[in-house]
Parts: C-alpha cells; structure tokens; sequence
C-alpha cells in the first residue's frame, strides 16, 4: 500500500469496532480526547456488530478501524461495504480473531498492541517463575489443610530461589521479557527451546539455544511461551512430562492448547510435578477436572494478560499508530500475512 510522505497531519475518518465493554474499559475521556484530535468521528463512533444499516452507512466512508475484543471477523462482504478502508488498528493482541487473507489480498495496514500486553503477561509469569522456586503456592496450599504442622515445608524439595535453571519454550515477544527479567535478576540460567528464533540472539539476550529433548531434564521450571498452532498443539504430553525431574513446576501463560490436559492430569496426580496455569484446554476446564483439587496444581482464570486499567495502554498504543498513520508515518508495530502464521 502506498503510504503519502510524512507532512501536516490529515483527520481520517475513523470507527471503533468492539464490544461495549471493552470500549467503556479502555476508552476514557483521555482516549476520546486523544481521538477527536486526531480523527474525524461520524455517528456512531462505536460499533460492536458491522450488519445494521447506521452502521453500514458509517462503514462506507471509514479509512481507519480501531478494533479491540469483540470485532467481528473483517470477511469479504464487510469490507465490500467499506470500499474506502485503509488500515485496521488493533487495540488488543492477537488479530486472528477477526483479519484473514481478505484484508491482506486488500493491502490493507494491519496493527497491533501485543508489544503492549506483552508486558503484563511477561511480569506474571516473573510472579510465577519466583513462586515456583520457593514451591509458594503449593506451600500454601498445604498450610491450608496441615495448620500448626509445619514439618510439610520440607515435602517439596529445595526451596531456593539461587542457581536455578528456567526452560523457555518460545523466544517470543513475551519469552525475550521474561529472559530478559530472569537474567537481569541473576538468579538462574535461562534455556531457550525455539527451533525458528536466531540461536545467536539468544546467546546475545544471555541464554542458552537447547532442543526440548535436552532442555526438559534440566528444568526446575519449565515456562511455555510459544504460539498455538496446528504443530504446537499438545506440544507438552505424556513424554515431556516424564523427562522433567522430580519437583519441576509448568508455569504456562500462553495457550492451553500446547498441553495435553489428560497428560497433565495424570501426571500431576501421580508424581512430583507442579504446575501454574493461567490458561487451559478447554478454558474453563471442567469442574471434574482433577486439576482444580491437586495440591501441586494453582489455576488461575486467564489473568496475566492485560485487564481493567492495563488495558489503556493498548488503547494509547492504537491511538499511536493513528497519529503516525495521519502523518504518513510508517507503524510500530504491523502485522504481515506471514508474521501472523507464525503468531499466537
């Protein structure tokens, strides 16, 4: 697509496409304000579906869309009716949701603020990795049910936070965070599992390019960051449980789909394995799922991304690209056909 050169900014007409609560979440008077300033706004200004006739209307003279959770997919027949349309700001992460090949064989310039919600995620799973040295969750849940007893502390191994060894699966936008935040603390070595990252960026972030096979029985904890596609699903079963040693902790922040749950299930239920979730398949489990009663096993309901307040940050990284976008500036941060192939 052919972009004009930088020069005085114009106003594009622009419309925002999520659902209601997500707009009201992540759009104040801050973001309105920021948008006004750089949009031309139409009535509506919002939409959460793209078929009613008001909405229609407004669609046929749009040359931007801020998108966020809740836009419907952007199929051929919508983008039929927006004949004007020149770029696609997600103001979220993942785009899967809702731009395909339609948008791309359009030319369209697609966006993205997962940079942003990278960083949530990244400082959950640092949370995760530090409890898990020290077994807190699942000491905690022993506290629960043994009281005044606490001969348990000494059930669940070493309890250390030094000299640890974490196995990054993904040198993804989060993975390189997380590296980056294990390192700098300088209380563990970090492995990298990514068949496709550059092995000697790795070296250069301070980590070490390792196989899974080689990594797993290396592993105190064991941290999942790779994207969820057809030949990552179940990428964690029955034998690469089996290869991590006695007392290793799966932190899993990314898809749930790369465990095999039923592997899972019966491998933390009948050895020294520990496991953080904040994702599964399916999500929510099932309330007969043996997960939600082990001891060794903490679940939370899909946390460590961006939430509430956190989320304005994403909603300020679209407005960004707005601006450089009415200025003829390139993006920060675009999503290609082929990028998203290769992304969660």
């Amino acid at each position: 697509m052919t972009r004009k050169p930088p020069g005085a900014p114009r106003r594009p007409e622009t419309l925002l496409v999520m659902d209601p609560d997500t707009l009201r979440t992540q759009f104040g008077e801050t973001e309105w304000a920021r948008l006004r300033a750089t949009a031309s706004l139409g009535e509506p200004a919002a939409a959460h579906e793209l078929a009613s006739p008001p909405v229609r209307e407004r669609l046929a003279g749009t040359e931007v869309l801020i998108t966020s959770w809740g836009c419907p997919p952007l199929d051929e027949e919508v983008l039929r009716g927006a004949p004007r349309l020149r770029a696609v700001l997600h103001a979220a992460g993942s785009v899967r949701h809702h731009v395909g090949d339609a948008v791309f064989d359009r030319g369209l310039l697609v966006t993205t603020a997962a940079d942003v919600n990278a960083e949530p995620v990244a400082h959950y799973t640092l949370a995760a990795v530090l409890w898990a040295f020290k077994k807190a969750p699942f000491l905690a849940a022993d506290a629960r049910r043994l009281r005044d007893d606490w001969s348990y502390r000494d059930r669940h191994g070493e309890l250390s936070g030094q000299d640890r060894t974490v196995v990054l699966v993904g040198f993804s936008r989060i993975g390189r965070r997380v590296a980056h935040l294990l390192l700098g603390l300088d209380l563990a070595r970090v492995l990298v599992v990514d068949p496709v990252a550059d092995p000697d960026e790795i070296r250069r972030a301070g980590a070490e390019p390792v196989t899974l096979e080689r990594a797993l029985p290396r592993a105190d904890v064991l941290s999942l960051h790779a994207p969820s596609l057809p030949h990552t699903r179940h990428m964690i079963g029955a034998a690469e449980l089996a290869a991590l040693p006695p007392g290793a902790v799966l932190v899993n922040t990314a898809r749930g789909a790369l465990v095999d749950t039923a592997a899972l299930e019966r491998a933390c239920a009948t050895r020294e394995l520990y496991a953080i979730l904040d994702v599964t398949d399916p999500e929510p489990l099932p309330a007969s799922s043996p997960l939600y009663d082990l001891p060794n096993v903490m679940i939370t309901p899909h946390v460590a991304g961006s939430l509430g307040s956190e989320t304005r940050r994403m909603a300020a990284a679209a407005l960004e690209e707005l601006e450089r976008y009415a200025a003829g500036l390139p993006p920060r941060a675009p999503v290609t056909r082929q990028a998203l192939e290769a992304q969660a």
